[in-house]
């Protein structure tokens, strides 16, 4: 079984290519961007990445003392977040499977004076025990997994029983808005990364890796099948991004 692995196909934006090969080239994407990754969301939402990620931090049912880890938490804007809300009782931990994102968000964090562990890791292959947080999240992280199904499980299995996933991601849009946000996603934002990081095509394949993601439904019945319960959606900016959470019981 493990020598077919190297043979499997997955997709790389619009690309078909191996799974060995996916985790290289999403590696150089975010190796490229980095250190201007927070800059571009920006400028992408229009600075509503920021109103999104604190919609999902409210229902997230975080508070003093509470477990967090941030699943591909990249520069650590929920990390920050979370850690704040969990004060010195709690515990927020960070991880990400590209260093120089995770670099960037624990020298974040450490500036704003929060001690946070910050490892390197795969979400398909967490290195915590059964029942270890309250909440994992992960926000606009799982559409760059090659296993969405064994991310999605792995999750669930570091919950304890009665804590929450969330999972906030770029969804689709309604659909009398889609050829225009495709302009948008195809045209304008690759041309904007080429002026602010010098590189066009990773946002190229950013826009890409979104139409590529399953759509709400899809995505909830993924949750579901990965043995979450009660897990619904939320529709943010007019299902541009999708807000879901499920519940380990």
């Amino acid at each position: 079984m493990g020598m077919n692995m190297t043979n499997t196909t997955t997709h790389f934006g619009y690309e078909t290519v191996a799974e060995a090969e996916k985790a290289r080239r999403v590696a150089g994407v975010f190796d490229s961007v980095a250190s201007r990754y927070d800059l571009m969301n920006d400028l992408m939402s229009g600075g509503l990445h920021r109103l999104w990620k604190a919609f999902a931090i409210a229902q997230s049912g975080v508070r003093a003392g509470s477990r967090v880890l941030d699943v591909a938490g990249g520069t650590g804007d929920l990390s920050l977040a979370f850690a704040k809300r969990v004060g010195a009782s709690g515990q927020v931990c960070l991880t990400d499977i590209n260093n120089a994102m995770l670099s960037r968000g624990r020298d974040r964090l450490l500036d704003k004076g929060y001690m946070v562990p910050a490892v390197q890791c795969d979400a398909e292959k967490i290195p915590f025990s059964d029942d270890s947080f309250d909440c994992v999240t992960v926000a606009f992280g799982l559409r760059n997994m090659t296993h969405k199904d064994g991310a999605l499980a792995e999750m669930r299995r570091v919950l304890k029983p009665g804590g929450r996933l969330l999972v906030l991601e770029f969804s689709r849009i309604w659909k009398p808005l889609a050829p225009a946000y495709d302009f948008y996603s195809f045209n304008v934002i690759p041309r904007v990364g080429k002026w602010v990081t010098q590189d066009e095509e990773s946002y190229r394949y950013l826009a890409e890796s979104i139409r590529m993601h399953p759509g709400q439904e899809e995505l909830r019945q993924m949750m579901v099948a990965a043995g979450l319960e009660r897990v619904e959606y939320f529709n943010l900016a007019l299902g541009v991004v999708a807000l879901h959470r499920g519940i380990k019981f």
